[in-house]
Formats: C-alpha cells, structure tokens, sequence
C-alpha cells in the first residue's frame, strides 16, 4: 500500500520539478505497479456484489486501463509504433512469461484444457485478421498511411464482436442461479467503484508522464522506443495480471492461475487493440492495426506454440522454463529489430 504513494510523488516531479526523463520514466513505471494492483483488488472486491459474470466484466474492462490509458495517450503523443509494441508484448508476454512462470512456482497442475485452447485460438483468430492491414502495409511500405487506419475501422469492429460474443456468452453462464453472498470483510460496492474510479484516474496521470518521458529515457539509455514499449511498458502495463497469476499459482491453483494469463492475452487482442484503433479517432488521426512482420510472427506463433504445451491439459515446470526461455529469445529478437 506504502508504493501508492509513488503516484502523487510522480505527479509532483513532472509538473514541480526539473527532473530528468530517466527518473521521470522509471519512477512512474514503478508507479503504475501499485494502481495495477488497486485496478484488479477494487474489481475483485466488486465481484463480491455482482458476482462472477459482472465482476468478470469489470475485471477485463478495467484491468486493462492502465495499457489502454497509456496507449491511447502514445496515440496523441504520434507514437503508432509504442502502441503497437506495446499490443504485441502485452499479448506475447502473458502467454509466454506469466504462463511460463506461473508453470515454474505451480509445478505440475491440471489446467482447463478446452478453456485455454479456446482463449488461445481467439488470440490466433485476432492475429490473422490484424495481418489483413499488416500485409497491405508491408505491400504499401507506409504502415501509418490514413488509408490503413480507414482500413482497421472494420477490422477493430469484427474483433470487438468476437469479444462481445465471447463476454455475453460467459455473462449468461455465471449469471443462471448466481446469489450475491459477500464476505464479511469485502468492500462495500459503492467504496469498490469509488476505489476503481479513483485508481483508473490516477493512471491516466501517471500514464500521461510515463508516455511524455518514453522518448527522452530511450534516448538517454539507448534503448529503442520499440523495444520498450513491446517489453518494459507491456509488463508494467498488465503488473496485475502477471502478479496475480503467479501468486495464485504458488497456491496451488494452476488451472486459475493458468486461465488468468492466457485470457488476459486474448483480452488484449479482441479487445484493448479495437478499442484503442477506434478511440484513436477521437485523440488522433487514426492508428492502423498494421504490424511489423516480427510482431506478426511472435504473436501467431506464441499462440500456437502455448496451445501445443497445454494440449494435455497438464501442467509441468519445464514446460514453464521452455516459455520463460522463448519468451527471453523473442525480447531478443525485439531488441535486435529495434525500430527499423
């Protein structure tokens, strides 16, 4: 609780201060960890009133904030390429990294075979329609032309009709018989929306500082802004999800923990990545859903390769080295590709 107070502190040194960018961006990347936490815990704490199908929803809407918020903001900002790295690592390290460490601490667990098959094909289902504006900007060799963003319009609404088919389907599952039954500690609901509220504010200003300061701390570490929106800004982004998965995966529970990882990845991709190409609109000129051949490739084959290691429903700690291991290799390979 002691590091939320890292999110006044950021606010003071951008806008009180001559810091330099370097501090600016480290400080609120650790910023957004602690809000991360507070996202997911008010969302929980509602789930107690609304239930799981409600608090589910709430859960994959705002959970998300922090990636959203931070690439909407990139989008104004002129960063297409931040926001798109920042989409392929957030979906490649939740199936390679969470999954593979939650593997590590869980050790062998059953896993919910079917669930995480589907999750995953909607992650490749997403990746094959996003190839559609990527081709043509490989073909047409500007993949920021206002043509491509005009074309990601109705690739956007297909993949958010994927998700909301998916959430209503679920909604209507846990909804038949459910009876709220809050615990004695839970949060009232008004004081979890409160909560949230505040939380999902106070991201949207630290992200603001953390975008604002991207460009200067690349520069000053030498680090292109590719590699550090695909890497460092996806892990700080979905810090809740990564910590949740592989806490509860030290409990024990490997097919939650499991679930948590690889549905938050199919998340980004029918959900985050439309939501940010249409809201685009409204901060900007428009962002193409148009990826680099490399993000295109670690996307796809992150999802068949995870869809491969859980086919038999088991999960085993060296299959979570093995995903830890290629997840390494593919940050490798992004820090090679740098921003050409």
């Amino acid at each position: 609780m002691a590091l939320l107070a890292l999110a006044p502190a950021v606010i003071v040194l951008r806008f009180a201060t001559d810091v330099g960018d370097v501090v600016l961006f480290i400080i609120a990347a650790a910023a957004l960890i602690p809000l991360a936490w507070l996202i997911g815990e008010s969302t929980e704490q509602a789930a107690e009133h609304t239930g799981a199908g409600v608090g589910g929803f709430l859960n994959a809407s705002f959970g998300n904030a922090p990636e959203l918020i931070i690439a909407l903001l990139a989008v104004r900002e002129g960063l297409p390429e931040v926001v798109r790295g920042s989409i392929t690592g957030s979906v490649v390290s939740n199936i390679l990294l969470v999954l593979g460490f939650a593997m590590i601490v869980g050790g062998r667990g059953a896993l919910d075979r079917r669930s995480l098959i589907v999750q995953l094909g909607i992650v490749a289902l997403a990746v094959a329609v996003m190839f559609v504006p990527s081709l043509a900007g490989w073909l047409g060799g500007d993949r920021n032309s206002h043509g491509l963003a005009l074309l990601s319009i109705p690739v956007s609404i297909a993949l958010l009709a994927v998700y909301v088919f998916v959430t209503a389907r679920n909604l209507r599952r846990h909804r038949a018989g459910h009876v709220a039954d809050p615990s004695a500690h839970a949060w009232t609901l008004r004081t979890s929306l409160a909560v949230l509220a505040v939380a999902t504010i106070a991201t949207a200003l630290v992200s603001e500082v953390l975008v604002h300061s991207l460009e200067g701390f690349g520069h000053a570490v030498g680090l292109s802004e590719f590699f550090i929106a695909v890497v460092i800004v996806a892990i700080v982004g979905n810090a809740a999800e990564h910590g949740g998965a592989v806490v509860i995966a030290h409990g024990g529970n490997m097919k939650l923990a499991s679930e948590i990882a690889v549905s938050s990845s199919a998340q980004v991709a029918v959900f985050v990545a439309p939501a940010i190409a249409l809201l685009s609109w409204v901060v900007g000129d428009g962002l193409a859903l148009s990826f680099r051949p490399i993000e295109i490739a670690t996307m796809g084959l992150a999802a068949v390769g995870v869809a491969y290691t859980v086919r038999d429903g088991v999960s085993k700690r060296w299959e979570g080295w093995m995903l830890v291991g290629t997840y390494v290799a593919v940050a490798a390979a992004y820090f090679v590709a740098g921003d050409s």
